[in-house]
């Protein structure tokens, strides 16, 4: 699987994922600019990475202008033939604000920039991003957000939790699903989703940022270490 991490204007955790995916993970990596207008030969078996930051300095919304950004269009036909994307914090609100996945990120209930570990658990075992994952299972991950207050419409919410659509939900140490655990007033505690499709996937913690021994955490790895499971099942055959 080869992964193209796209650069837009005010991203500061691109540089991070590549160097996971890359030097971690062992992973090809294509660095993509967000002038772009091809993904540069990626194809449906392949992922593209929408990276943390603050595009356009989150003006007018979080993510509002970086989905008009040119390579944006390349992207969504990707994930439209049934590509692969993955978006984390600002890339989560990205997806969102592109129509790719459901709901929309809000301001944190504090009115406040959060940053800190927080724990997370998978919800389900229903996609590739959750699929090795043991539930109930505390990970610790950082956040570092002010809009990530998860929000869906009534309607929405419950399709959503039917579809299993729900990828990872804020927890306790010990995987409780706690009202307390929730660091922004997400509803329903989500951490992360996906679409319908089980191809387009959105979180506002960072794997990225608990990926290696040198960092004392390596909670995120398992998280990519699963959505490559597939990947290297098949070579295996």
């Amino acid at each position: 699987m080869k992964f193209g991490v796209v650069t837009f204007p005010g991203s500061n955790c691109d540089q991070d994922i590549i160097h996971v995916l890359r030097n971690v993970m062992g992973q090809e990596v294509i660095e993509l600019f967000h002038k772009e207008h091809d993904l540069r030969g990626l194809t449906t078996a392949d992922c593209v990475m929408l990276p943390g930051g603050f595009s356009y300095g989150d003006a007018l919304r979080t993510g509002a202008i970086a989905r008009f950004s040119p390579i944006m269009q390349a992207v969504i036909d990707h994930c439209n033939k049934g590509g692969y994307a993955w978006g984390i914090c600002n890339g989560f609100q990205i997806l969102c604000e592109a129509g790719l996945l459901p709901g929309v990120l809000l301001e944190n209930n504090n009115q406040q920039f959060i940053c800190k570990n927080v724990f997370l658990s998978a919800d389900n075992n229903a996609s590739r991003i959750n699929a090795t994952l043991p539930l109930q299972h505390a990970l610790k991950i950082p956040i570092a957000h002010g809009e990530g207050r998860y929000y869906a419409e009534a309607r929405e919410l419950e399709a959503l939790e039917a579809n299993n659509q729900v990828i990872f939900r804020y927890c306790d140490d010990h995987g409780h699903i706690t009202e307390r655990a929730n660091p922004n007033g997400s509803l329903n505690n989500i951490a992360g989703v996906c679409n319908a499709g089980r191809n387009v996937f959105g979180m506002m913690p960072h794997p990225e940022r608990a990926a290696e021994e040198r960092l004392g955490n390596t909670d995120g790895r398992l998280i990519f270490e699963s959505f490559l499971a597939l990947t290297e099942a098949t070579a295996a055959r």
